[in-house]
């Protein structure tokens, strides 16, 4: 499979609210459509992870954030300074658009987002539109994959697709941070 039919079968899982197996900075992330209430609980039943802990946001570019967050909550400097820590290895911590849902945001009024340089999510996200929800790829309590060949033998009956793609070779998961008040929540 070339990596455009590759990438094409990946859009087509994410669209038909399948969960996907990607890889991202670090490690390899487990993913859906953020707006499929259905896909995002099948990824809290295989990570066995409360929806009270919301879920990370990942994109190809800021413009694919912008439905989940409330903007307005952001003052400019804080904006600027958010946009130019990406991309990569960082999570910022926002204030949620007030229609996002529940399911993403946990007991929050934050979202977690992060835009990434990985180039298959870039593809992933520019062929959908959309961000994809980002948890690491393991079952609760094992170590995460970093390869395509781990996540497939540790997750691979309960995913629907993985993309067959190398990480950016990061040694740690990114730094969560709140975008607002520079607290850090994962260094």
């Amino acid at each position: 499979m070339s990596q455009v039919e590759h990438a094409k079968t990946a859009a087509e899982a994410f669209l038909q609210g399948g969960v996907i197996a990607y890889p991202t900075e670090a490690v390899f992330g487990l993913g859906c459509d953020p707006d499929n209430q259905a896909a995002v609980e099948k990824i809290l039943a295989i990570k066995n992870r409360p929806v009270e802990k919301g879920l990370i946001l990942l994109a190809g570019d800021y413009s694919q954030l912008l439905p989940y967050i409330d903007e307005a909550a952001i003052p400019e400097q804080k904006r600027e300074e958010m946009l130019a820590r990406w991309p990569d290895g960082i999570t910022h911590v926002v204030p949620a658009n007030r229609d996002t849902a529940k399911f993403l945001t946990g007991q929050f009024d934050t979202i977690a987002v992060r835009i990434t340089s990985q180039q298959d999510v870039v593809d992933l996200c520019q062929a959908t539109g959309k961000p994809v929800v980002s948890t690491s790829c393991n079952y609760s309590g094992e170590e995460p994959a970093r390869t395509w060949q781990q996540a497939e033998q540790d997750v691979g009956d309960a995913v629907d697709f993985i993309i067959k793609g190398k990480t950016l070779g990061y040694t740690q998961p990114s730094q969560i941070i709140d975008a607002l008040t520079g607290e850090v929540f994962r260094a």
